[in-house]
């Protein structure tokens, strides 16, 4: 299998070399490559969950995928057929014993709420009374994928001999590291029941949003879960919901998703609208914590600053804040990176807040650095692919809801918890102070404070002429933010 799949993925990184031109699709004609990518999509799917992974994640990086097979990739599903109860129950009886039907009230084994190739999920009550769902792994799918995972490294070794330039730029096992750890969950559902305890805890504060509870012990091929209400957001009808409902689920959702790229430094690395469930007069509920992303501080940190830049209209700042987030290969053109998100962002800047997403201005900016030879932390791959979905799983449900109006209301409580992460107690006061005889320069002295924390280097920067017209809204609500970090810090600090 990795030799075939080797050669496969090979041989289409040599395409652009061979034809001397970006299209790895030229002389085939538009019908011979769509022929192509959907022969490529179907393999993935045959292949299983791991190699639909795979297709997804790439589906999020057009710097190295070709336009037919994203959006090939874009509907790949793990949605199988049903099987019967019958091969499952087995995997009961071997986690719970004979008397595993004893666990429960009643179980609906006709027809499974959800089915995968992965595992299938069955409505239960339990012996107490309460409603339950009930995760059960496919028998041998833990032993294939863990084959799986050991295939994939030998094929990256056979792609980086092919193709040695393009592995200098795209780290293929750094990229595979991360997607093997980011699937644990998968595998194991003791370590996604982990994972759900965890995100409940931090969708306490949320009034909208929440996660299912784990309701007994989970073993590595059963986890039972409380019931989420309603349907996905992918079958559900908006106009059933209040217009207050649907807004704060999105509002929510987002800011939960925020907190855990910039904050928690763990996300959900799925959240696609079938697994977002809703109900009227319930909160939404976020599902499948199979699959979770951890991202470094210093990686989330600079992913804060890049967006900042982006909100700022400051190409060159962003190219600076993107190559300190990878590195520049020997032959990286660092001028015609510059160059590039000039262009790019002025045309991010000026689009209204309906038509931007941050998924998609990412994923340009992502393209022009692997073009100009910028390596990009291997785990924006995943946090492309998890943003991408969360982007699609609002627009289902609340379509009118900007991104970046949110993401300006999270954008103080993350740059309070990264401050206090960052700042001591005299460091907090001293800011506090210099910030009361001097006014800040709004959205550039934010930028720089974000900056001096990921360098754990903070110099506050004090302009003592004036602000620029028309920033006075601005400067007074980063004055109060950044006087906000330090009462917060020196609270705690007291406390």
């Amino acid at each position: 299998m990795s030799g075939v799949l080797g050669r496969l993925l090979a041989d289409e990184l040599r395409r652009p070399q061979q034809a001397g031109r970006t299209d790895r699709f030229a002389g085939e004609g538009p019908d011979g490559g769509r022929k192509r990518a959907r022969a490529v999509r179907e393999a993935l799917e045959s292949l299983g969950p791991f190699y639909i992974k795979i297709g997804q994640m790439l589906s999020t990086r057009p710097d190295f995928i070709p336009p037919a097979m994203i959006e090939e990739f874009t509907s790949l599903h793990d949605q199988v057929s049903p099987a019967p109860f019958s091969v499952f129950e087995p995997v009961l009886a071997g986690e719970y014993g004979a008397h595993w039907p004893r666990l429960f009230r009643e179980i609906d084994t006709s027809t499974p709420l959800g089915a995968a190739s992965l595992a299938q999920v069955y409505r239960a009550v339990l012996a107490d009374g309460t409603p339950a769902a009930v995760k059960i792994q496919r028998p041998g799918v833990a032993a294939l994928m863990t084959q799986d995972m050991a295939v994939l490294p030998r094929a990256a070794r056979l792609i980086a001999r092919a193709a040695p330039r393009f592995t200098t730029v795209i780290d293929l096992p750094a990229m595979l590291a991360v997607l093997f750890d980011a699937m644990e969950g998968e595998t194991d559902f003791r370590k996604e029941a982990a994972n759900m305890r965890r995100a409940r805890r931090l969708t306490e504060d949320f009034t909208h949003l929440t996660v299912p509870r784990v309701l007994s012990e989970p073993t590595p091929r059963v986890l039972i879960q409380s019931l989420a209400p309603g349907t996905s957001v992918r079958d559900a009808d908006p106009a059933v919901f209040t217009e207050e409902e649907r807004t704060g689920i999105g509002r929510d959702l987002m800011a939960f998703m925020y907190r855990g790229y910039f904050l928690d430094r763990f996300f959900h690395a799925d959240p696609h609208p079938g697994n977002v469930f809703a109900a009227p007069g319930h909160p939404a509920h976020l599902i499948d914590w199979g699959m979770t992303g951890r991202i470094e501080a210093n990686v989330s940190k600079s992913l804060v600053l890049a967006l900042l830049n982006i909100a700022a209209n400051d190409g060159s700042g962003l190219a600076r804040t993107w190559t300190e987030m990878g590195h520049a290969t020997p032959w990286a053109d660092l001028p015609g990176f510059r160059s590039d998100l000039s262009a790019l962002i002025p045309k991010v800047f000026s689009a209204s807040l309906d038509e931007l997403h941050v998924g998609v201005t990412l994923t340009a900016v992502l393209t022009h650095a692997t073009r100009r030879g910028i390596s990009t932390s291997p785990v924006i791959a995943l946090l492309g692919k998890s943003f991408a979905n969360l982007e699609g799983s609002i627009r289902h449900l609340c379509p009118e809801l900007s991104i970046t109006e949110v993401f300006e209301d999270i954008l103080q409580t993350i740059v309070f918890g990264l401050a206090k992460e960052t700042l001591s107690e005299q460091q907090a006061a001293r800011i506090a102070l210099e910030l009361m005889i001097a006014a800040p320069t709004g959205l550039q002295q934010t930028r720089h404070i974000l900056r001096d924390l990921t360098d754990r280097d903070l110099t506050l920067r004090i302009n003592t002429a004036g602000n620029s017209p028309g920033s006075h809204g601005t400067d007074r609500r980063t004055y109060a933010m950044v006087l906000l970090v330090a009462a917060v810090i020196w609270n705690s600090r007291r406390r």
